[in-house]
Order: C-alpha cells, then structure tokens, then sequence
C-alpha cells in the first residue's frame, strides 16, 4: 500500500478559505428544493462573492477576439508587453497626475501573482509582516507561503477598520520586515486616509522595511478624500492592482505591480521561473481598456456601485445589521450582525448559514477575515445588482422581523 507524501510544514500555517467554502454551500443549496421553484422555492441570491455582476467591455472582448484570430497568442516577456505598461503608466498620469515610469510595473498573472512575488522577493523565513485585522485572508497567506510570520494588528471603527502610523510603530519589533496594507480594503470597503498612509510609509521608511499596499480596488473610490494612490508617498512603495475590478476582468487573470526600479530584475527573475509570463490574450485584450470608451464604461459602473452602497447601508442599519463605517470604495458592507446573533454559538457563522437556508441569500461570514471579534461581523457584497440587493433585503426584513 502505497503511503501519501509527506506534506510541507508551511501549510499548517495556510487556514482554508472559508469564503469559498461559503460560496460551495450557497451553491448546493442553490440546487436544492429550497431554492426551485417548481418546488415552491425562490433562487438564491448571492451576496458572498466580490465579483462585479459586469463583464469586460465590448472593446475589451473584441481586442480579445482579435488577439486570437491574429495569432497573437504566443509568450509575451516575463514583465509584460511594453505597450500594455505604458498605457497603464498613462492612466497613473491622467487619473492620479503620478509620473510612473513603465520600467516599473510588472503585469503578473492576476493580483495573486503580483502579492506572490513582492512577498517571495522581499521576505526572509521568519521575517514578520504587519497586517490590519480584518483583511483579505489570502494575504496573510502569501506571507506565509514566503515562510514569512502574519502578525495581524486589530482594528476599530475609529480608525476605519485600517492601521495607522502608530500601531505600526508601537508593534515594529527585531523580526518586523515591513507592513502589508489594502486601501480599499476587502472585506470593509474602507480605505486609509492619504495623510495617514504618509505617515506610516514614514514610520517604515525610517526602520529599512517594505511597504506593499494592497491597491486591487483603486479606482471603484466613492469619496474623493480616500481616492489617490499609495504611489504618491514615494517610490520605494508597492502597489499591487489588477483589471478583475474595476476594470471587470476578473476570470482573465491579469494583473500589475509597481515596484522601485532597482526590485524590477529581482521581481522578473522570479515571474520568469515562476509564471513565465502572463496570459498573452488577456493582456491583449487589457489594451482596449484604456480606450475613451471603456474608461467612460468603468466611471458608469463605479457610479451604478456607489448607488448601490447608497441603498444598501441604510437598509442594513434599519434591520439592526449596523455597518460601523460606510464603506468608501470597492464593493463591500463589513456589518455588525451581533444584535441577531449573539445566541448562536458559531456568531456570525451560524447566523450567516441560516441566511442562506432561510432567506436563500449567501452572504459572508467574518470568520476568513481576522481574529478580532470575526463572530461579530458579515461582509456582503454590492457587486450584484440592484433588483437583487432589494430582494435580498426584502427577504432579510420578512425573517428578522
């Protein structure tokens, strides 16, 4: 009997994605009598996943199209065509007046690709790394997975569920290697303040460690005060970005980073080992994305997302799910579901499966996102539309009433 190969001690410190299993769940129980209507059921609606409802745009697709009819399929370099990173640095120049130079973005086979070469680039075995509590879990893992240590600060409404320069400063020990910040966050829609983003690139800056900013969401902003780049602090910032959100790529799997120019050969050796290069199609098609009209296409959507956040919070904290910070950008509601779930004995976990199988609506529970109060809290998405967002609530009122 042949015995399984042993297993790489890393992956106890990688916890599973309990989104996804979430999303498993609501999808099984989307194909059960519950959710069919011959059976008396009604559909489930899904609040779980931060997938825009929106497709690439038509210059999008066809560019696509055309990559493929022309033959245009084959390697590209390790960093990406030159043509697709100067239109990137052009729309850093236009949208947020940065002068980036195209040497130093590097396109990555999604945002994952990009946070998997930063961390494998600039972390050590036993270096540590500072992250906000709540955050996207993935990141925290890629940290790991560089066999790095997460040490996950806890954060508070008052400071918008985001680090400030003196958490960072007070929590910076011997093994600190640098932070890893998301602005806008998933899973609460905030960002950090510019100023404040300053003043922690400072308070790194002055101890010889990195900053990686999280930055994916970058440009779904509905507040002008919480709207620029974490470029502007400096080139020694990184910023990792991606067209699966703002620009609705999300299954192309095609993202950017932007690194100090001395990083760039590091960065390319690894994505050449690593990736090769990221889909050539996928880049192709990303060109079209910076056309006038596709950029017009991208502002209606973030206009369509903010009327949707505009309906959703206020409906949430009349139900008594109150959401402590009005999320600014990206496409999520970080909610405190305590008042209704305080007699479960998962939290927000149970409560969140009773959602799905009572009101067929899937939603996320706050156990992926931290270890700071992660019973307390459920991230729903606004990324579907608005019929749904208002069937959703419907359903919520009709139980919790």
């Amino acid at each position: 009997m042949r015995s399984s190969p042993r297993l790489s001690r890393r992956l106890s410190f990688i916890e599973p994605f309990y989104v996804m299993e979430c999303a498993k769940a609501a999808a099984a129980l989307s194909r059960g009598p519950l959710c069919d209507p011959k059976q008396g059921g009604r559909p489930m609606i899904f609040l779980n996943i931060g997938e825009p409802d929106f497709t690439a745009p038509p210059l999008v697709q066809e560019a696509a199209q055309r990559a493929i009819r022309d033959g245009s399929t084959q390697y590209t370099d390790a960093c990406g065509l030159i043509a697709l990173r100067e239109r990137i640095s052009s729309w850093y120049s236009q949208r947020f007046a940065l002068d980036i130079a195209p040497e130093r973005i590097v396109i990555t086979a999604g945002a994952s690709a990009a946070l998997q070469l930063a961390c494998l680039a600039l972390i050590d075995p036993g270096d540590e790394v500072l992250l906000p509590d709540p955050g996207y879990p993935c990141n925290r893992h890629f940290v790991a997975a560089a066999d790095g240590v997460a040490v996950l600060l806890p954060t508070t409404a008052a400071d918008r569920f985001q680090l400030n320069a003196n958490a960072v400063s007070q929590a910076w020990g011997d093994n600190t290697r640098g932070v890893l910040l998301a602005s806008p966050s998933n899973p609460t829609g905030t960002s950090i303040a510019p100023a404040e983003m300053g003043r922690i690139v400072d308070v790194v800056r002055e101890r010889g460690g990195f900053t990686i900013v999280d930055e994916i969401y970058l440009g779904l902003s509905h507040d002008e005060r919480f709207s620029d780049s974490a470029l502007r602090h400096g080139d020694d910032v990184i910023s990792i970005n991606s067209f699966s959100k703002y620009f609705s790529m999300t299954g192309w799997r095609l993202g950017w980073l932007v690194v100090p120019e001395a990083l760039v050969p590091a960065i390319e050796k690894l994505s050449q080992n690593l990736f090769i290069c990221p889909s050539s199609i996928a880049q192709h098609a990303a060109l079209a994305c910076f056309e006038p009209d596709s950029l017009a296409e991208y502002e209606r959507r973030r206009l369509a997302f903010r009327a949707r956040r505009d309906f959703l919070v206020p409906a949430l904290n009349a139900l008594g799910l109150t959401v402590p910070v009005e999320p600014d950008g990206a496409f999520y509601v970080w909610a405190d579901c305590s008042a209704h779930s305080a007699h479960l004995p998962g939290g927000s976990w149970d409560f969140a499966f009773e959602l799905m199988q009572r009101a067929q609506v899937g939603v996320t529970p706050g156990r992926d996102f931290g270890r700071h109060e992660p019973q307390r809290y459920l991230r729903l998405s606004y990324a579907s539309s608005m019929e749904q967002l208002q069937q959703a609530m419907d359903r919520f009122r009709q139980l919790l009433s």
